[in-house]
């Protein structure tokens, strides 16, 4: 599928035989060269000129579905990498990018004018021939696969890619069918924005996201948006005055710095109410500065400044300059208690303290380490060079991304864990011997050990976290020090599959369980062969199964072992072909019984044991989404937890009684119960508008009764039904973004249990 259908007709070309109007931010020839030249005085213009005119030639009067001439799109995606500061060839090859694919021109046309390496980039940008597959999940899958592939070799690829499915969703609106935008959306929402993420392209991922956000979730993307712009009228001048006194502060102290305010998007807030289970009015960062200094040493310094004059929150503190994210985002977060707001409360105000150089990279991700060589590169060298510092590696996503497509996974569970990969809030956790581990929040021991290398997992048996020997479902803090416990004969319990939070660890554990139960196969096929040719007193040889594999219809002996072992190929079949004539004594459904009940497979099976009794806890309500737990009660019943469930930890039952779930996958109108605790604003129709947005999240209200009321508050206990995790998270973040909505919570389930 091309981008062009995967985005929709807003960007398919059209012929048009008049001339079209010149769309609003069309630039001129002259001004994308200053634009490049303006960072690189150096830069090719003649290159850039050239591209400039082919591109607007090749594409004629093709016109978009806005009514703009086509060549508005690849000039657009072009000025959009000029923000980044790209080298000249990637500016080039996002004016050609479309050419090969919407015109008559080649691969070869690019490669004669503009170069080999040009042409290569072009070739990995064109857009893709649309696959004829089972689902649209799966021609999804198979172009996620062919674009990791792609950008492997050269992350420019991946650069032009996002600038153009950037420029791409700023035009969504002119897509008529609501079904194709949100669909586009979704897609942009899972893969590209965090693809952006992942390389340190944050302005990217930040709109991209936003615009997903307001196709997907319209009316909550509205909430937020007018609670900011309220916000901003009654604030502005507390908040200007804020940054007033941060300055005077810092230079008192000798600190040069810059300090701005932070823009804060709509997507942004919600993902953090949702996660963090806060109200609007809760969050620490919707006042937001950055202060930017000279060099790493002042940054503590500011920060001693500031924690020196404002009382800090300590569960609000990051240190991404000691520990920098796996993308080499690097920065101080702190967030304190301001001064009082024109209504009296105390502002929560977050503040990230970085260099300028940090800052350069916080904005330009990978593409502020570009340098830009001279004219004596060598033949069949890139003219960008990245540059890695410490432990950083732009590479590192795309090439973990591209060893699960290579590994032989099927496209579609490929797709899955390349998401599990993309969306990682992170923490970091160290060997025995310093070397730090980034892992996504969550993470377990399990993760850590395939995080060190796929050895350390396929041989891991246990941990030790900060000395002490632990479950491997247990989730890692920040800091952990952890020890992997391991065997050269380590099994694979097939519920560790649950158990792990990175995709990577997910598709080694599934790798390693089909090998094995290859391995399996092959073993019990060739114990039956073995048993059937004795019983028939005949010579069991592998020269003889080769001998006849053409008669079989195999490629290999080990083909026809695995066809035995999993009841494909008749074993009478096998004596047949390998002594014709030959006859079984013996019934051959005896021996396999027989075999079977002596060959004892590696694979545990994941679950609860048929029978006992199921209970859901009641103090923490598990849904389906979540990960979850077992534990054998006294009575024979098995009662359900989630991983995280603070009764749980208390009671801290034996580590035998543990059984590890997992949720099957469940029936899309299947539906589960949880309750919220919702505290509002005592007033007329609050009532009203509270089960208004609980409604417009498609859940129900099965019973509500009022607690705790007062002159001022309310407090609203309600039964709803729900179909996962995520969508009472949903739920609950909208009815947080209500200015009539102190707070919303889920708490115990009460007094009903499912059985």
């Amino acid at each position: 599928m091309t981008d062009h259908q995967a985005a929709g007709d807003a960007n398919i070309p059209q012929q048009s035989a008049a001339p079209s109007r010149q769309p609003v931010g069309f630039i001129r020839q002259v001004e994308l060269v200053d634009r490049v030249k303006a960072y690189d005085p150096d830069a090719d213009e003649d290159l850039l000129n050239k591209a400039y005119v082919y591109a607007m030639k090749a594409h004629g009067g093709q016109t978009r579905a806005s009514g703009d001439p086509y060549f508005s799109h690849p000039l657009s995606v072009a000025a959009i990498l000029t923000s980044l500061r790209a080298d000249p060839a990637t500016v080039a090859t996002a004016l050609l990018h479309d050419v090969v694919e919407d015109t008559d021109a080649t691969v070869e046309d690019i490669s004669k004018l503009f170069g080999d390496e040009i042409a290569r980039l072009v070739d990995g940008v064109t857009k893709l021939s649309q696959i004829e597959l089972k689902s649209e999940a799966s021609k999804q899958a198979e172009n996620f696969r062919k674009l990791v592939m792609a950008m492997a070799d050269d992350v420019r690829v991946l650069l032009v890619k996002l600038a153009d499915r950037l420029h791409n969703m700023r035009t969504l609106h002119y897509i008529q069918k609501t079904e194709k935008r949100q669909r586009i959306a979704r897609e942009t929402m899972d893969i590209y924005a965090p693809l952006a993420g992942r390389i340190g392209v944050q302005r990217f991922r930040e709109e991209l996201e936003d615009i997903s956000f307001r196709e997907l979730s319209p009316d909550a993307h509205a909430t937020i948006a007018s609670r900011l712009e309220d916000l901003q009228k009654n604030t502005l001048s507390s908040v200007l005055e804020l940054a007033n006194v941060l300055r005077e502060k810092l230079a008192a102290a000798g600190i040069k710095a810059q300090v701005m305010s932070r823009e804060k998007r709509p997507y942004s807030i919600w993902r953090k109410m949702t996660q963090k289970n806060v109200s609007f009015d809760e969050l620490a960062d919707i006042y937001a500065f950055r202060v930017l200094v000279d060099k790493p040493e002042d940054c503590y310094a500011a920060l001693g400044v500031i924690h020196s004059n404002w009382r800090m929150i300590p569960t609000e503190f990051d240190d991404y300059i000691s520990a920098p994210k796996p993308n080499n985002y690097r920065s101080i977060h702190t967030a304190v208690i301001g001064p009082p707001s024109p209504d009296g409360r105390r502002q929560r105000i977050e503040i990230q303290i970085r260099t300028y150089e940090m800052h350069e990279t916080a904005e330009r991700g990978v593409a502020a380490h570009w340098q830009y060589k001279d004219a004596s590169v060598g033949a069949g060298e890139s003219t960008v060079e990245i540059v890695t510092r410490g432990q950083y590696d732009p590479y590192e996503t795309p090439r973990r991304l591209v060893e699960m497509f290579q590994s032989g996974e099927d496209p579609d569970e490929a797709l899955q864990y390349a998401k599990l990969e993309l969306f990682q809030d992170q923490v970091f956790c160290f060997t025995p011997k310093g070397r730090v581990i980034a892992l996504p929040k969550g993470a377990t021991p399990l993760d850590f050990a395939y995080g060190v290398h796929t050895d350390v997992g396929d041989s891991c048996i246990g941990a030790k976290i900060n000395g002490v020997q632990r479950p491997l479902r247990t989730p890692l803090n920040n800091g952990d020090v952890v020890e992997i416990l391991r065997s050269d004969h380590a099994p694979v319990p097939a519920e560790w599959e649950s158990i792990a939070v990175m995709g990577k660890t997910r598709s080694a554990i599934r790798r390693r369980i089909k090998k094995m139960e290859h391995e399996d196969h092959v073993a019990l096929g060739r114990s039956i062969a073995e048993s059937v040719f004795n019983g028939a007193h005949l010579e069991f040889s592998i020269k003889g199964v080769r001998e006849a594999l053409k008669r079989l219809g195999k490629n290999s002996v080990e083909d026809v072992l695995i066809a035995i072992g999993k009841g494909e190929l008749p074993v009478a079949e096998l004596v047949e072909a390998v002594y014709p004539g030959a006859s079984i004594e013996e019934s051959e459904s005896e021996i396999r019984a027989a075999s079977l009940q002596a060959f004892r497979p590696r694979l545990a099976i994941a679950g609860l044991t048929a029978g006992a009794p199921v209970k859901m806890a009641r103090c923490c309500t598990p849904l389906p989404g979540e990960r979850i737990v077992g534990i054998r009660q006294n009575d024979g019943s098995i009662k359900v937890h989630t991983i995280y469930c603070e009764t749980l930890a208390e009671e801290d039952p034996p580590q035998e009684r543990w059984i590890d779930l997992k949720w099957r996958d469940r029936d899309e109108a299947a539906t589960a119960f949880a309750r919220i605790t919702a505290t509002v604003l005592n007033g007329v129709g609050v009532l009203s508008e509270v089960a208004g947005i609980i409604a417009r999240y498609g859940v129900s209200i099965a019973n509500i009764r009022i607690q705790n009321r007062s002159r001022e508050f309310v407090d609203f206990i309600m039964d709803v039904e729900v179909k996962d995790a995520r969508h009472i998270a949903q739920m609950l973040a909208g009815l947080r973004a209500s200015p009539h909505v102190i707070n919303a919570e889920r708490t115990g389930a009460g007094d009903h249990d499912e059985v």
